[in-house]
């Protein structure tokens, strides 16, 4: 991170900034998971190269970011903050005039559910719904014990392993045949996933995106045929105690770029671009699952991410912004 910062330092002090005194200094929370990380080194080179800002990476993290920027007014972005997570802090700030929403990070929100491989689906085409799932119950034999089913949970002590549960109770999966198998962490699950795609086996459980593993093995969505009651999720199937839960798929969680009013009021253009810059799910996977395979860092998937996708990022600037982006490149 020191080497990061330093070399981001070097590179302010050497470019040439167009109008860096109506923008300057910004400061952007470089979040602690790959999807932000990348999305604020994007922004950092945008906001610096394209608008003129002396732009600066600080660490961040959920809750410490929110609390800093609703108390210090820093950092300036926090360019993805699943803000559910923090409603209570985010809404306050906002209703104080201190913070402001600038736009969506994650066009589709934050997305769960259960989900099947596609080359299943290719040859079963009821696996999209979970009648078809719980008709070819044998195809998702449990790993431990062959003449069961098996669903792959979420890790322990997530919030998900509630709402998953509740659900699992909810579809009448253990009636149809299926065992409840405990992942023991994300990279088990993960694992689990890689090792049905070797084999071309049948796996069947919770996942969520953006995520590597989404952008790498191609995975369909369960469709409950319920749509969403956002209501019975958040008062019971959210809930450790809900004895009797009903169905409902996965609302999406809010992903938003969230700035201090102070950077919003003077900063007119640049937040412009931020309520225009937003990555669709599929995107963000892809980006992930190539930064995995490549072992690469934020940066380097931020070039990588300019370079092999201009149909997106250019739809978030003017022809002339994007003309210095790609000086700078």
């Amino acid at each position: 991170m020191k080497w990061k910062l330093a070399s981001l330092a070097v590179i302010a002090s050497v470019s040439t900034h167009v109008h860096a005194d109506e923008c300057g200094t910004v400061t952007i929370a470089d979040m602690n998971w790959n999807s932000a990380s990348v999305i604020a080194n994007v922004d950092r080179f945008i906001l610096e190269h394209g608008y003129g800002c002396e732009a600066e990476l600080t660490p961040g993290d959920t809750m410490p970011t929110a609390t800093s920027m609703v108390e210090k007014g820093q950092p300036d972005i926090a360019p993805e903050l699943w803000t559910n997570s923090v409603k209570d802090a985010i809404e306050k700030g906002v209703q104080e005039g201190r913070l402001a929403y600038a736009g969506k990070a994650l066009l589709d929100g934050g997305e769960e559910g259960f989900w099947v491989p596609k080359y299943l689906v290719d040859k079963y085409p009821e696996l999209a719904t979970i009648e078809g799932v719980k008709k070819h119950a044998h195809l998702f034999k449990h790993p431990e014990d062959p003449d069961v089913s098996g669903f792959y949970g979420c890790p322990a002590g997530w919030g998900c392993q509630i709402s998953g549960g509740n659900l699992f109770k909810a579809l009448q999966l253990e009636k149809a045949g299926f065992e409840l198998i405990d992942s023991g962490s994300s990279a088990g699950l993960s694992g689990s996933i890689a090792k049905a795609y070797e084999r071309k086996e049948g796996w069947f459980g919770y996942y969520w995106a953006p995520t590597a593993v989404l952008g790498k093995y191609e995975m369909v969505k369960v469709d409950f045929g319920s749509g969403v009651n956002e209501q019975e999720f958040v008062d019971c199937i959210t809930q450790e105690n809900c004895d009797n839960p009903t169905v409902s798929m996965f609302p999406p969680s809010p992903v938003n770029t969230v700035v201090v009013s102070t950077f919003a009021n003077s900063n007119p253009q640049a937040m412009e671009y931020l309520a225009k810059r937003g990555f669709k799910n599929a995107d963000m996977n892809k980006l992930l699952a190539w930064m995995e395979q490549e072992q690469a860092s934020s940066e380097d998937t931020m070039y990588h991410f300019f370079e092999t996708s201009p149909e997106i990022w250019k739809q978030w600037v003017s022809p002339e912004v994007a003309k210095k982006i790609i000086a700078n490149l």
